[in-house]
């Protein structure tokens, strides 16, 4: 196993991916792809924490609460995902774009 640092070092990373990609895209399915990496990442740091800093102390209960913390995180992330491509498949139903410009109307 890796280094805390390097693994945490990874995920800062990659959330900071995440936040470069839905600060610059304008295309709705690629700011959900960056919100997913961001999440990602927060699962990493999750992980990692539980599992160098709690594992240590032996206490089993701390060092599996990351670990479960990441599981209902993927969980609320995949009803996200649907949720939002379905929000996204409207949008382009109605306004033939997926441009994040174009959902910024609130009437028709």
């Amino acid at each position: 196993m890796p280094e805390p640092k390097v693994v945490l070092f990874l995920a800062a990373f990659l959330f900071c991916c995440g936040v470069y990609g839905v600060l610059s895209r304008r295309h709705l399915i690629m700011i959900l792809m960056s919100l997913e990496l961001m999440l990602n990442a927060i699962n990493i740091m999750l992980v990692t924490f539980s599992r160098h800093w709690a594992g240590k102390n032996h206490d089993m209960l701390g060092a599996h609460a990351g670990q479960f913390f990441t599981l209902m995180v993927m969980a609320v992330a995949a009803a996200e995902v649907g949720i939002g491509l379905a929000i996204i498949v409207a949008l382009y139903r109605r306004k033939h774009t997926a441009d994040a410009d174009a959902a910024t109307d609130l009437k028709n």
